[in-house]
This record gives structure tokens, sequence and C-alpha cells, in this order.
């Protein structure tokens, strides 16, 4: 993650069932679905404007931070975030038993 976005927070905004990173008034968001112990990450959305900058792998890595901390299991529908975790293959270590990338 580029040092810029470390310090910013991640947002669990839990009525819209999203995590959601505020960057420069614009907000990137990842749409997910809570069942017991496991998270569906849905899609993954960067405003244009933002784009190529890495804002989406900085809420991705910041979302899965959130999952570990928290001993949820990832089940990953969004094409990115199956991307970013064929990028990083040490994440692998909180997929949901069966789950294969």
């Amino acid at each position: 993650m580029k040092p810029e976005f470390e310090a910013l927070p991640l947002v669990n905004n839990t009525n819209l069932r999203q995590f959601e990173l505020v960057v420069e008034g614009q907000k990137a968001k990842i749409e997910y679905e809570l069942q017991r112990d496991r998270m569906s990450l849905l899609h993954t959305e960067v405003p244009a404007t933002l784009g190529g900058r890495g804002v989406g792998e900085a809420i991705v890595e910041k979302t899965l931070h959130y999952l570990e901390e928290n001993k949820l299991k990832l089940v990953p529908w969004c094409p990115y975030v199956k991307a970013y975790l064929k990028r990083h293959p040490e994440w692998k270590r909180i997929l949901a038993q069966g789950i294969n990338i």
C-alpha cells in the first residue's frame, strides 16, 4: 500500500454492507455479505478520478486486515479482489475452507 493511504481509516458501513475509504473527498468501496464467520467480497469500486493511483489496492488490503483482525474467513467473488490475491498469495491464509484462487 502506498504510504499516503496508510493513515486513512477504513469505514465498515454496516447499513450499506460495504467498506469505505475516502480519498480526497471521494469514496472507494467494497460491497460485502456477511454469513456468520464468512465474508463474501462482492464488488470493488473506485471513482474514475482516483483510478491508477493505488486506491483499489489500499482498500482491498485494509479490508483483508479487517477480516483477519475480526477472525472472518474470506470468500472472494470480486474479480479485483481475486486478482489481488493472486499477486499477494500470503493473504490466502484467510480464505474460507474449500475456496481456491
